[in-house]
């Protein structure tokens, strides 16, 4: 897929990425996941869909499941794990 340089497009990936705590490329290749899933071809229909996706975004961080959040419980340890690693 070739990149896609509307000014509007690009500041909702980037409302995109501040939301999920991303770098503004992985937010836009979120983005174009979905739009090739979708099929969509003209660019308000790809608006369309980077704003769900931020919509999204936007109610996961209300109600407390943003990515860092998540992350965050991801890394805790339990107590008596502290020194535990996995090696491959």
């Amino acid at each position: 897929m070739y990149p896609i340089n509307d000014r509007e497009y690009l500041k909702i990936c980037a409302d995109i990425a501040t939301a999920m705590s991303i770098s503004l490329s992985s937010a836009k290749k979120k983005v174009e996941i979905k739009i090739s899933k979708s099929g969509s071809t003209t660019i308000e229909e790809k608006r369309k869909i980077a704003k769900d996706l931020l919509s999204g975004c936007q109610f996961d961080k209300a109600n407390g499941k943003s990515s860092v959040k998540i992350f965050d419980e991801l890394m805790e340890t339990l107590e008596e794990n502290d020194n535990f690693l996995v090696e491959d």
